[in-house]
């Protein structure tokens, strides 16, 4: 005879629902331990259908423990389950494990312990506990000098999240620098951190602009490629962490105010949540319509 105050007891340990608990310890005669592998084995059954599931939502954190820090993403389908406190609580236990751990890629990040589940298991049992498919997507661990400090910044409780390495002992320059990464997405910190196929993409386009200018007209190409000049420093001052205006001074570029305050940026790493997912379009008054016909 399986107690309800057994079945409670199961529910508390794994979340699942009533009903899964009292089967899974009838299918176990009780066994505590048991009905907790079964459920798992049967969420893992569950969660695997999840896969083809588009996780586009979710949190970026920011950890540092002393002269280390970590910035990572872990996904999941709706903005709603970001808000979750096992989800929560998950990104927690994940960032201080790859501070400790600081493992050299994904594989190794997914095969770190969480207790007694790896990275990859607890995300898999934690898609079958809360209902929607979860994803650790990406990370970096970051290790900085004595002489250095580091600086971070969070956006709408997680949606983007910057880690920045400041040379120099100026923790309010080093945030400053980071609210700067968070709002203003820079591609990289200076020039030579462009891609090179993006650089010579916006120098094709400014040029064919000019040419297709009446007042260019009939121009040498020599001059043509001068007149680029300008505004390919333009969109350097765009998407050069240093050689944007500072937000909070638009007088002062980046490079400009931090110089002004004895400091070097070393290090910008930011994470916008799902940047370059394909997120699903949801049509709900079809969504609405099949339910109805379906009913």
């Amino acid at each position: 005879m399986i107690s309800a105050s057994d079945v409670k007891e199961l529910r508390e340990k794994t979340g699942a629902g009533m009903m899964d608990c009292k089967k899974a310890l009838t299918e176990v005669n009780g066994d505590m331990e048991k009905a907790i592998d079964w459920l798992r084995e049967k969420g893992i059954a569950k969660a695997e259908k999840k896969a083809s599931r588009i996780a586009a939502e979710g949190l970026a954190q920011v950890k540092i423990d002393g002269d280390k820090a970590v910035i990572l993403e872990v996904n999941c389908e709706t903005d709603f389950v970001s808000k979750n406190e096992n989800f929560i609580d998950f990104i927690d236990e994940l960032a201080d494990a790859l501070l400790k751990e600081n493992p050299k890629d994904m594989d190794a990040a997914n095969e770190i312990k969480l207790g007694k589940e790896t990275v990859s298991e607890k995300v898999i049992a934690l898609t079958a506990k809360i209902g929607e498919k979860l994803s650790f997507r990406r990370f970096e661990v970051v290790e900085k000098s004595k002489d250095e400090v580091f600086g971070s910044y969070l956006h709408m409780g997680g949606k983007i999240a910057s880690l920045v390495v400041l040379k120099g002992d100026n923790a309010e320059v080093a945030k400053d620098v980071a609210m700067q990464d968070a709002a203003m997405s820079p591609v990289g910190v200076t020039r030579e951190d462009i891609p090179e196929d993006m650089v010579n993409r916006e120098k094709e386009v400014i040029k064919e602009q000019i040419k297709n200018d009446e007042k260019n007209k009939g121009k040498p190409e020599e001059i043509i490629e001068k007149m680029s000049i300008g505004r390919l420093n333009k969109f350097y001052k765009e998407v050069c962490l240093l050689e944007q205006e500072f937000i909070k001074d638009s007088s002062l570029t980046v490079e400009k105010y931090v110089k002004d305050n004895s400091s070097e940026v070393v290090k910008a790493i930011r994470y916008a949540v799902g940047e370059g997912i394909e997120k699903k379009e949801e049509d709900f008054a079809s969504e609405v319509m099949s339910q109805i016909n379906n009913a």
